[in-house]
């Protein structure tokens, strides 16, 4: 019996997983999420299905790998940046400020329709929150030499500069703002935010007679 499918070459495990996600990027930046199954990667991919529910098992196990795979693509652009800025804060700003909208100018259809397949998705809702808190991690370790503040002081200000920069970007899928003036804004809550000193306690007011 003649197969449905090509022959697919044989890859190692990391590498086959590699392809199908790629595959699977493809087929989302060309058609959308709607139509996207495990049957068609596998078709599309040259392979059998059972070798795609191996790497993914669900629908909802391939997009949330697929959001991971977007994600993690532009964790290392950002950190590659942050290791060639000059040691300037801001310098530093300009860059996070730059990985964020290049990321959504490059994969933001992207993410936002996978993340609009997946809403609800208890998987996805804990997955996002790791990749925020990773973020937030990498914001906080560049911009400990020139933050006022330290530890989870720090990670706070850097959880106000991921929503300053969703927020933004909101504004900028919506055509309401330019990349250049997403990317300024973006820079000058950076730096404002690591630079503003400590909160100390407010004042006490005194009781009306």
């Amino acid at each position: 019996m003649t197969p449905n499918h090509p022959t697919a070459k044989r890859l190692s495990k990391d590498d086959r997983r590699a392809q199908l996600l790629d595959t699977g990027l493809d087929m989302v930046r060309e058609e959308g999420t709607d139509n996207l199954t495990l049957g068609r990667l596998a078709e599309r991919a040259g392979v059998s299905k059972p070798i795609a529910y191996a790497h993914f098992a669900t629908r909802s196990g391939l997009l949330v790998a697929l959001y991971q795979r977007l994600d993690q693509l532009q964790i290392e652009v950002l950190q590659q940046a942050l290791a060639d800025a000059p040691r300037r804060l801001e310098e530093i700003a300009q860059v996070i400020a730059r990985a964020y909208v290049d990321c959504y100018l490059k994969a933001g259809p992207e993410l936002v329709a996978i993340a609009a397949a997946l809403k609800g998705d208890s998987d996805m809702e804990a997955t996002h929150q790791e990749l925020v808190d990773g973020y937030v991690r990498l914001y906080a370790k560049a911009l400990a030499p020139y933050a006022q503040t330290s530890g989870a002081a720090l990670l706070l200000r850097c959880v106000a500069i991921n929503g300053a920069g969703e927020a933004l970007m909101r504004e900028m899928l919506a055509g309401r703002i330019g990349a250049s003036t997403a990317v300024g804004a973006l820079s000058s809550a950076i730096a404002a935010l690591a630079t503003a000193p400590k909160a100390g306690r407010a004042t006490r007011r005194p009781s009306r007679p």
